[in-house]
C-alpha cells in the first residue's frame, strides 16, 4: 500500500454534508479544490502506509469530536472561498 494521507479522504467524504449547510455557496470543481486545500492545511495529517494503519485512522475519525473538527474546518474554508472565489 502506498503512503497516503487519510485526512484527504475524510475531508472529501464530508464536503457534501457541509455544502448542504451552505446552499448559496459555489460547488464547482475549482471551488471544491480550494475548499479542500484550505481545510486540509488546518487539519492534522493522518498518514498511513498499511491497511491496518488505514483501519486505525478510520476508527479514530469516528470520534464525534474529530468529525466535528473536520466539519468545522470545511465550513471555515467554504466561507473563505465564498468571499473570494477564483473560478
Amino acid at each position: 500500500m502506498p503512503i497516503k494521507n487519510t485526512m484527504e479522504e475524510f475531508v472529501r467524504q464530508s464536503m457534501d454534508e457541509v455544502f448542504r449547510m451552505y446552499p448559496e455557496s459555489c460547488s464547482c470543481e475549482k471551488c471544491r479544490e480550494d475548499i479542500m486545500a484550505l481545510a486540509l492545511n488546518h487539519l492534522p495529517p493522518k498518514y498511513v502506509s498499511t491497511h491496518r494503519g488505514d483501519i486505525f485512522a478510520r476508527i479514530s475519525t469516528m470520534d464525534p469530536v474529530d468529525k466535528a473538527f473536520i466539519i468545522q474546518e470545511i465550513a471555515k474554508a467554504i466561507q473563505i472561498v465564498n468571499q473570494s472565489p477564483r473560478h
